[in-house]
């Protein structure tokens, strides 16, 4: 008998997504001739436990959010979208059961009957470190040129890595002792960390706070094994469809394993060039295992530059050629561009960037500029120079602190100026900068019914856009230096008066001012009064008067507010759960929250991401992991810093101690060895990977030296001497 599962496994734009929507379009429509599954005889528990009785829902995976609602937009135009199915990611998955069958969890461990709240990153770090701050001073765990908060990540990075991999808190020692080289005291030291983890955890639980680290660890250690949860699971989805599952963490495979198991309809897709998620989770090896179950399905046709460039560019690197290939020396498809400089390489790729869009050859939309490693610079200087040209530049997802941005700073000062006890967290730059970035906006103007000369606004696309502040940086300063008034308790703002020469200021500037000053008068008393709810209606206040009232903002600047306001709210509602244990009130919090931002802490991208909108035609930006996971393609490439070693090292895609927690490596020692072939696998994968997704042209971009000065001597440097001819 054949099995009803399908394995279908393919390199990069193999086709293997279309022929999983062919799938669904076969195999949905048969589930309507599915039985009815037995009814459980209590009736009572069965309501208490099944909230949405239905049979006939297809789960379907995607790798990533941004994966599954390109996804999501392709089923549904097909005839059987109208069916039901339910779309999500391995992550969201685990999320959303442990959350939906949280009765079962409270009652076999014996939690407190609470409804769960999930912690985001950010919030998990600062009450990790809060509880733990008294152990991290004593502790021997430290690492020479790591600080508290990287290490506090770490820690909780390890419980994440060990509750995907399907391991239990009590296993980490052993794990990291065995993979790690032995130290001296190194098995009392993980011992210990188990102790925080296992305190952490408990702390969490108490309070019903999760993070993706515990979720992950119920899922995987109590919910998978319920006989009940098991049960209700089976009733609910007869088809499972799981796309790119060489992105999966090793719990995933024990939740299709027992779908396999069942004989449920399943298929599966796999990329062996793929695993863009090793190091942060996923187990490609561990899901390759599950093709032992399934009928196998080979697309082998190869895409892109990849089908002639491939197999030349690896053996020249790989095997240490002496000379080039004439694939590559007379290819016309490949270019190299070739520097001292950086700051000279970053000028030359935009010129050729902008000779190829000028003379009609490609479309900005049909570039990627892709590197190893992109700083703020490189990310500036190109976009700089591109829309300088009328190019737009799309940069992928960047991991920036939101305190980087001028919006941000400007409300958090409001924050700090509004509620009380917090005026060792303004100084003088802080508040000429808000009055410059909130005198963007005509402040009052509508309401005031008046408008001041020269407006600020000239017309063009996409709604107003602002040309000059109404207070420049000049004005602000003198504004800070003679009407703010420093005070820990009560910092506060003085008429325009209070500058003796506040004539000199200008209508337009005393007017800005005079309407900021009014605004922040009457939240003070707002807050005095009681009639000001929350810090996060301040926020939204802020944002509605001053940034968005008589402007359309750009897409990056709306992204960062909507990722501010999720923050701040996420944030209350942790601060109003655990406020029962606490004696801090709001404008300690504010204070805290202000704080918790200006320590450059990463927050959680606003969800969902691509929301905003179509994107701009523009050249994509972005780093390796960023292009690779976001499985686009182009027309051209532009490989920039082709010699920089970073090609082979995979950096903040790879967390600390991930390795040991793969499924063949664990008990096993993490050897120099063992990272060295990881890397030269990585390195080919990339290869094979980027030049799939490559169509026309791949120029190589090559400087001597590195921002830092240093020469670049990568494993890809020997590339760069490709004529250009």
């Amino acid at each position: 008998m054949l099995s009803p599962a399908l394995w279908i496994t393919g390199g990069s734009r193999s086709g293997k997504t279309t022929r999983l929507i062919e799938l669904f379009c076969e195999w949905t429509p048969l589930l309507a001739t599915l039985p009815n599954p037995p009814q459980p005889r209590n009736k009572k528990r069965q309501r208490q436990l099944n909230p949405q009785p239905v049979a006939t829902t297809t789960l379907i995976f995607a790798a990533n959010g941004d994966n599954r609602i390109a996804l999501v937009e392709r089923l549904t135009t097909t005839p059987q979208g109208q069916y039901s199915f339910y779309s999500t990611t391995p992550l969201g998955f685990f999320q959303d059961e442990v959350i939906l069958f949280w009765p079962l969890l409270v009652e076999k461990l014996g939690l407190k009957a609470q409804f769960p709240l999930r912690l985001r990153p950010e919030t998990e770090q600062e009450l990790a470190l809060e509880l733990w701050s008294r152990d991290l001073e004593i502790s021997n765990l430290r690492r020479p040129g790591i600080s508290v908060n990287r290490m506090v990540r770490q820690i909780l990075d390890i419980l994440q890595l060990a509750a995907l991999s399907g391991t239990s808190i009590e296993d980490i020692p052993q794990i990291l002792e065995q993979g790690f080289t032995p130290l001296n005291e190194s098995e009392t030291l993980y011992n210990s960390l188990c102790l925080w983890l296992q305190q952490w955890r408990n702390w969490c639980l108490e309070r019903g706070l999760l993070t993706y680290g515990i979720i992950a660890d119920l899922y995987g250690q109590h919910l998978l094994y319920h006989p009940i949860y098991q049960k209700h699971l089976l009733r609910r989805y007869p088809v499972v469809l799981a796309d790119d599952v060489d992105e999966y963490p090793a719990i995933a495979r024990h939740l299709f394993e027992f779908f396999l198991e069942q004989g449920k309809m399943a298929a599966f897709t796999y990329n062996p060039n793929g695993a863009v998620r090793l190091g942060l989770g996923a187990d490609p090896n561990a899901l390759a295992s599950l093709q032992k179950h399934c009928r196998l399905e080979a697309l082998d046709e190869q895409k892109g530059l990849g089908k002639y460039l491939a197999q030349p560019i690896l053996d020249l690197v790989f095997e240490s050629a002496l000379t080039f290939p004439d694939s590559l020396l007379f290819s016309a498809n490949i270019q190299s561009i070739q520097t001292i400089s950086r700051s000279d390489l970053l000028r030359q790729t935009a010129e050729q960037i902008i000779a190829g869009v000028k003379t009609g050859q490609v479309q900005p939309d049909e570039i990627a500029v892709i590197a190893p490693g992109l700083d703020a610079i490189a990310r500036y200087t190109l976009r700089e120079l591109l829309n300088h040209a009328g190019i737009a530049v799309e940069s992928s997802t960047e991991q920036r602190p939101l305190v980087s941005s001028p919006l941000i700073r400007a409300l958090l000062t409001l924050m700090a100026l509004i509620y009380p006890g917090n005026g060792h967290l303004i100084h003088r730059d802080a508040i000429a900068e808000m009055l410059v970035t909130l005198s963007y906006q005509g402040t009052g103007h509508r309401e005031q019914g008046t408008v001041p000369p020269n407006p600020p606004y000239t017309g063009g696309k996409g709604g107003c856009q602002p040309s000059t502040p109404m207070i420049d940086p000049v004005r602000a300063g003198l504004l800070a230096d003679h009407c703010f008034v420093p005070d820990l308790e009560n910092p506060r703002l003085l008429p325009v008066t209070a500058f003796p020469r506040w004539d000199r200021l200008g209508y337009q500037a005393t007017f800005a001012y005079n309407q900021i000053l009014q605004w922040v008068e009457v939240q003070r008393e707002h807050y005095q009064q009681r009639l000001l709810a929350s810090p996060v209606v301040l926020l939204d206040r802020g944002i509605q008067q001053f940034l968005i009232r008589d402007c359309t903002l750009r897409n990056d600047q709306l992204s960062v507010l909507r990722e501010l306001m999720e923050t701040a709210i996420h944030y209350w509602d942790v601060q109003n759960r655990l406020q029962v244990q606490t004696a801090v009130n709001t404008s300690e919090q504010v204070g805290q929250f202000i704080q918790l931002l200006r320590r450059g802490v990463v927050t959680a991208n606003p969800y969902p991401v691509s929301s905003l909108g179509v994107k701009p035609a523009g050249v994509t930006l972005g780093t390796i992991f960023q292009y690779r996971a976001s499985r686009a393609s182009h027309r051209w490439h532009f490989w920039l810093d082709v010699g920089s070693p970073l090609w082979l090292s995979g950096g903040a895609s790879i967390l600390w101690g991930a390795p040991l927690f793969l499924t063949e490596q664990q008990h096993h020692p993490w050897t120099e060895e063992n990272a060295r072939s990881a890397d030269l696998q990585r390195l080919r994968r990339i290869i094979v990977d980027l030049l799939s997704r490559v169509s026309d042209r791949l120029i190589l971009c090559h400087s001597d030296l590195a921002v830092n000065g240093q020469e670049q001597l990568g494993p890809l440097g020997q590339l760069s001497v490709i004529s250009n001819q």
